[in-house]
């Protein structure tokens, strides 16, 4: 079994947390992010690795559709995870059951992953593993439906995930993250039934925002959709330069 790789992050306080700053401000801290993105995402290509993003609300399903992936992929593709969460490292731990590297990152107060905290990830991959020999990397970002779509890590594409007991109106509701994704998996669909809730309401939404993201119902649970998945994150390790279908 792999070491445990921890990252400890230390955010701001909370009084600059909350301070209202100027546009400029918000400017310039995602061009200095997007810059360390592109870094980043220079690493990947030169090794070889294909970058994916995983973002979503708190209990999406991010973690269990990640276990499903490894246990269905790793005999074929060399996978590992950068693992984020304000706290603990309970998810890091059901992932390395896996036997795939995975570090994690604690963010502290930060309501998500930005491109620094990623780099010093891909530091302790470098130095504790071969990464020409990955096939993919796979950053779970913190649970939030807003901040980690404003910030790249250097990801070759965003994944997003919308459980169906979120309700059918958040892609209207939270543009940003569907409006960036170049898929969506709307998760939990074994619960439908039991909702009052339309898949084809959800999809709808989505689309009014990103009309040409792909859709892929799953249910880690019962299976349904996961082969969807996995065709699409095999064709994502062919093709790292995605384009939405």
């Amino acid at each position: 079994m792999p070491r445990p790789y921890k990252i400890d992050c230390y955010p701001p306080t909370p009084k600059t947390m909350h301070q209202i700053i100027d546009d400029t401000l918000g400017i310039n801290l995602l061009h200095a992010n997007q810059e360390d993105a592109d870094h980043n995402r220079a690493h990947f290509d030169a090794w070889g690795i294909t970058c994916l993003n995983l973002m979503s609300s708190p209990g999406a399903g991010k973690t269990a559709l990640l276990e499903k992936t490894l246990a269905s992929l790793t005999d074929d593709l060399s996978i590992a995870v950068i693992e984020g969460d304000m706290t603990t490292e309970l998810d890091a731990d059901r992932l390395r059951q896996y036997g795939v590297p995975v570090i994690a990152i604690n963010t502290g107060r930060a309501c998500h992953l930005d491109a620094r905290m990623v780099a010093g990830g891909i530091h302790t991959l470098s130095h504790e593993h071969t990464p020409q020999d990955l096939d993919m990397v796979i950053v779970e970002n913190v649970g939030n439906l807003v901040c980690p779509a404003e910030f790249e890590v250097g990801e070759h594409a965003k994944v997003a995930l919308l459980s169906v007991t979120e309700g059918e109106d958040k892609p209207l509701k939270y543009p940003v993250m569907f409006r960036e994704a170049d898929v969506l998996l709307i998760t939990k669909i074994d619960l439908a039934p039991y909702l009052d809730v339309d898949l084809a309401r959800i999809e709808a939404n989505v689309r009014q925002i990103n009309p040409h993201v792909t859709v892929i119902p799953v249910s880690a649970k019962s299976g349904e959709g996961l082969e969807d998945w996995f065709d699409w994150v095999r064709s994502a390790v062919k093709s790292p330069e995605l384009t939405s279908a």
